[in-house]
């Protein structure tokens, strides 16, 4: 497996995070755009496990923390988070989830864990692309969910 699936395998999480942190600080001051603390952490609390979480459960933290407790603070930044390609909405869990590749200009597919909520990100394969072209449609956006189980449930059923 690759890293691009890194949600379902082992790997150093704390390098995963940090690595996504500093990633995020550097994209943030090429693009002059402000990396608050609260939006860093924010994508702190998405980045401590790759399952997807509401807006509600991130303010839940974040108020936890001191750092906010109506749901504006969480909104704004999980926005912000998606608008910089740090963060991804997951439209069938009604969540969000941290980019595993965020220095990367790419199309996500995600397979989401029916048991655990498990989210990992693989790149999306370039299937509606020549259909799409050869019919004159421009995709502008595709978003891919597939729903199943992961190894781990798999074995634990």
């Amino acid at each position: 497996m690759t890293e691009q699936i890194s949600g379902f395998v082992p790997h150093d999480h704390h390098h995963c995070i940090t690595s996504a942190l500093d990633t995020a600080a550097d994209q943030c001051r090429e693009r002059g755009v402000q990396f608050t603390p609260v939006r860093k952490r924010v994508l702190e609390i998405l980045l401590e496990a790759h399952t997807a979480m509401g807006a509600y459960d991130v303010l839940a933290r974040l108020d936890a923390e001191g750092l906010g407790s109506k749901p504006p603070v969480a909104y704004r930044a999980l926005s912000f988070l998606v608008e910089q390609g740090f963060a991804h909405r997951i439209e069938k869990l009604n969540a969000f989830v941290a980019c595993s590749h965020p220095a990367a200009t790419h199309s996500p597919a995600f397979m989401i864990c029916r048991s655990c909520n498990t989210v990992a990100e693989a790149d999306m394969p370039e299937t509606f692309g020549a259909p799409a072209e050869q019919a004159g449609f421009t995709i502008e956006k595709t978003v891919i969910e597939a729903e199943g189980i992961c190894q781990n449930c798999k074995d634990s059923e």
